[in-house]
């Protein structure tokens, strides 16, 4: 095998005003199904991307595993190239790994006995057959556009869940995603066992990490030694519930390993492992750093990636949920970075921001990658049909990663700005217009932000923190409520969601109406507490930020954060905002902004007042 270098990059045309959007990403070909869009960058500067597809849904008979060569940084891709033929017997869940040689290992799933249905715990015969069989690999010599004609079986130890399935171990059930790791000369590949399949498909599953500790060197792939870790009989579980899957796992700087996995409970869980993957800590629901709170995750992937220097990202949904099919979108992102344990180093992870997200609140996107290439961020991510590539400002990821240690005031789109002495009675300040929420063409819709400090007497519901309704009640509004929170109430005109002509005028769509407020438990009497309350014209969403935290629904609901409707268009009725109207205790520091605050940019400004 072999090849001519890569032409040159393109040059970076810009990236487009409403990133956030998948809409605006670059597709990447598949057949109908795309799954796993994952990528490597070759030696001859071409990215190539591996994918699951098939001309049908997901676990089609006709499922397999393709690759595809991009040289301008996934704006256009090769035609598909073929690392298995389109099954029967299907092949899936490919990764791809690179050795400091150049060569590229693709690890998959393969229906080699070509099963056509299997038996469930409910005596039913389960028709999909993508997620057993065995754990195979093929190579590429030439930078992915020609792949070898065998396939290498991986051996797997077998462990307790094999044993406890319907057939014995005889037929091996599992699957594989997440990014391959290298760590101190070693190979390893992720693998989530599954021990029977049900009504509602897995019943239960655990994880494990196949390494191997000569693939990098060994150009003989029969001579490729493997061996299954955990050591034991058993893998990485949940701490409640019979299913832990879909590990991700990265190195941190003193050699120890960190793994994230999803759960069918609302949260996903860690792990770390300070010996090499041999033995871990005790698998414990994941929080945003050692002693923080736990993070929200459904029953979706969540990755991390390394990102060089002591840098982490997290890819998550932010929010509860059992099942596949709870909500996948938006997706979040969080940053990390290394804090000193006494068992060793650790992550501690900065509050989300929104990554990514679709108008259509149905579409669900998921099994992300990402990419850094010449200065440059990227991100892939699948609706299951469509596999896109989006680049990410560079700045967005800093402004993440530098989090931690932000403590200034952000200053763009401060339309309000009343940080004197704090209030006890109401005061009004001039109100400029707040921009449209609906989204022009090939842009996101516009957003504000009310931020506030306040100490009250008592949280009883009722009283009114800031006002800037008319008579009608159309405007915005802060309040308490009877559950002992703080609650924005949002009143406007209806619109066209995008593009189209709209004078502001009721008439043209009527009324649009809705309320969300901030976690319960949080509001306290006596003290002093920050509020960022964030309304994000681009996803749709209403967010709170309460002292310094962005608020998940934590144990109490599934969701911290609302989305509103598209058409909801404007807010506007009044040219002035009363501050403290209503409120036994005061305000102060209360800003009023004409965009969506970022939560890194409301952090800062909560880290900032409390100077």
């Amino acid at each position: 095998m072999s090849g001519a270098p890569a032409a040159a990059p393109k040059p970076n045309p810009g990236i487009p005003a409403n990133w956030r959007n998948i809409a605006s990403g670059w597709t990447v070909p598949d057949e109908d199904y795309a799954d796993q869009p994952y990528i490597v960058k070759a030696d001859d500067g071409a990215w190539v991307c591996v994918i699951t597809t098939a001309d049908g849904h997901e676990g089609a008979t006709s499922q397999h595993v393709v690759a595809t060569r991009s040289t301008d940084f996934g704006r256009t891709w090769s035609p598909l190239i073929a690392i298995e033929p389109s099954g029967p017997p299907e092949s899936s869940y490919v990764t791809l790994l690179k050795t400091p040689s150049g060569r590229l290992y693709a690890f998959y799933n393969y229906n080699k006995d070509n099963l056509r249905a299997v038996k469930r715990t409910d005596g039913v015969m389960e028709k999909r057959v993508d997620t057993l069989g065995y754990f195979v690999f093929k190579y590429s010599d030439d930078h992915g556009k020609t792949w070898s004609k065998e396939r290498h079986e991986i051996p797997i130890r077998e462990t307790a869940v094999d044993r406890g399935n319907i057939y014995g171990g005889k037929v091996r059930f599992f699957w594989h995603v997440g990014r391959p790791l290298i760590h101190q000369g070693a190979a390893y590949v992720t693998l989530h066992k599954v021990g029977n399949f049900g009504p509602t498909f897995m019943t239960k599953s655990e994880g494990n990490f196949l390494r191997s500790d000569n693939l990098l060197t060994e150009r003989d792939p029969t001579k490729i030694r493997w061996e299954t870790l955990p050591d034991g009989d058993v893998g990485l579980r949940s701490p409640v519930g019979d299913i832990a899957e879909e590990q991700s796992i990265v190195a941190l700087s003193d050699g120890s390993l960190f793994t994230t996995y999803r759960t069918e409970t609302d949260y996903p869980v860690h792990a770390y492992s300070r010996d090499n993957g041999r033995t871990w800590t005790p698998p414990e629901f994941m929080t945003y750093g050692p002693g923080a709170r736990k993070v929200k995750h459904t029953r979706a992937a969540n990755f991390v990636w390394k990102a060089g220097n002591g840098r982490y990202l997290y890819w998550f949904h932010n929010h509860g949920g059992t099942t596949y099919s709870n909500q996948r979108n938006p997706a979040w992102l969080a940053a990390g970075h290394e804090v000193d344990t006494p068992a060793g180093k650790a992550i501690a992870w900065s509050e989300p921001e929104i990554l990514l997200y679709d108008d259509d609140w149905i579409v669900r996107m998921s099994y992300p990658d990402f990419v850094e290439d010449a200065g440059r961020y990227f991100f892939t991510e699948t609706q299951k049909t469509i596999a896109r590539v989006h680049e990410v400002p560079a700045e967005f990821l800093e402004m993440l990663w530098n989090q931690h240690a932000a403590k200034n005031v952000a200053r763009k789109g401060l339309i309000v700005d009343d940080v004197g002495e704090s209030v006890g009675g109401a005061r009004q300040l001039p109100l400029p217009r707040l921009p449209d929420l609906a989204a022009p063409k090939d842009k996101e819709g516009g957003g504000f932000t009310v931020e506030f400090a306040v100490k009250l007497e008592s949280t009883e519901g009722g009283q009114t923190l800031i006002d800037a309704r008319d008579a009608n009640g159309n405007g915005f509004a802060v309040s308490t409520t009877d559950r002992g929170t703080v609650q924005l109430s949002l009143r406007g005109a209806l619109g066209p969601s995008s593009t189209g002509s709209f004078s502001g005028d009721v008439r043209d769509f009527g009324l649009g109406e809705i309320s969300w407020d901030c976690d319960p438990g949080l509001l306290k009497s006596g003290e002093w507490q920050h509020f960022a309350v964030i309304v994000d014209g681009g996803p749709k969403t209403i967010s709170f930020v309460v002292d310094g935290k962005l608020n998940d629904g934590g144990d109490r609901r599934q969701f911290g954060w609302a989305r509103f409707p598209r058409e909801l268009r404007t807010v506007n009725a009044t040219d002035q905002v009363t501050i403290a109207p209503r409120i036994r205790g005061e305000m102060r520091q209360v800003r009023i902004y004409d965009r969506a605050l970022c939560t890194s940019e409301a952090v800062g400004n909560w880290r900032a007042a409390a100077k």
